[in-house]
């Protein structure tokens, strides 16, 4: 009785979705985007990549302003310039890319199916650098986050058209980023999908909480808060240390299907990377 007990509590853990293996992932994604179309009538879809600033009216009027003047330009330009400057070996980032590294942001992260593991954008940065005989970069912020806001800019209007394969290593990378989105951790005992599905659009003190429906188009972004761009891992971070809950680490197995199974459900919204939140 005690270990069916235990079994029902962690089954709840997951309530809000359909359990693994209940639904397929276009079954998720349809579900995903009907909840946040019902919540935010007359929002169109594409709007979501605009984060709260697609539901909030009064704070979206000083983002643009923000955004006249964009405070990740500097960045960006740099992130331009590393992408393009060779390595010592004399090859540059784009010969490790399909299409020389531009407009392929629409794409990541992805399963590949000869190493079985989901690939992020960043992680394939470090992955060029290394195959190139350079050093890896630090993550989260700084050069790695410029070259990957660089890298998102190419492929700005172009629609997330993320892949699950049939392919049960891919279903289970997914899978396993379904159920972080839902699961509940830290002191506050709180999931991604509390804030950002339950609460969407509701204010947590002054801030209105962002659906999470549309986050992954837009990174790396410029937090305001930083004071520079910062990958998507970097937030992710960031928000398991808000509900007192240790972080992951960056571009571990659970923060890269936690960015599969998110950038999925935001398939079909276009890029608009970088941008600027607070």
């Amino acid at each position: 009785m005690k270990k069916m007990l235990t079994m029902a509590a962690a089954v709840t853990l997951l309530a809000g979705m359909p359990l693994a293996g209940q639904a397929t992932p276009e079954q998720d994604l349809k579900a995903f985007r009907d909840f946040y179309m019902k919540r935010f009538p007359g929002v169109p879809l594409n709007e979501f990549g605009n984060g709260v600033y697609a539901i909030d009216a009064d704070a979206r009027s000083s983002w643009e302003a923000i955004e006249e003047f964009p405070p990740y330009d500097e960045e960006l330009e740099k992130g331009k310039k590393l992408f393009n400057t060779p390595f010592a070996n004399g090859k540059t980032y784009a010969s490790c890319f399909r299409n020389g590294g531009i407009g392929i942001r629409q794409n990541y992260p992805y399963f590949d199916a000869k190493s079985g593991e989901v690939k992020t954008l960043e992680q394939e940065i470090n992955e060029c650098r290394v195959k190139n005989g350079e050093k890896p970069l630090p993550g989260k912020r700084g050069d790695i986050a410029a070259i990957s806001g660089y890298m998102a800019s190419t492929s700005n209007g172009k629609a997330l058209d993320i892949k699950i394969p049939n392919d049960p290593r891919a279903l289970a990378w997914y899978e396993k980023g379904k159920a972080h989105f839902y699961m509940k951790r830290g002191q506050l005992n709180m999931s991604c999908a509390n804030c950002h599905q339950d609460n969407a659009g509701n204010r947590v003190r002054s801030e209105v909480l962002s659906p999470a429906l549309g986050h992954p188009t837009h990174f790396p972004v410029h937090r305001l808060s930083w004071g520079n761009l910062g990958t998507l891992q970097r937030r992710y971070g960031g928000c398991n240390e808000q509900v007192r809950a240790k972080a992951f680490a960056d571009q571990g197995p659970e923060y890269r299907a936690l960015e599969y199974f998110h950038t999925y459900m935001s398939n079909g919204i276009k890029v608009n990377a970088p941008s600027t939140r607070k």
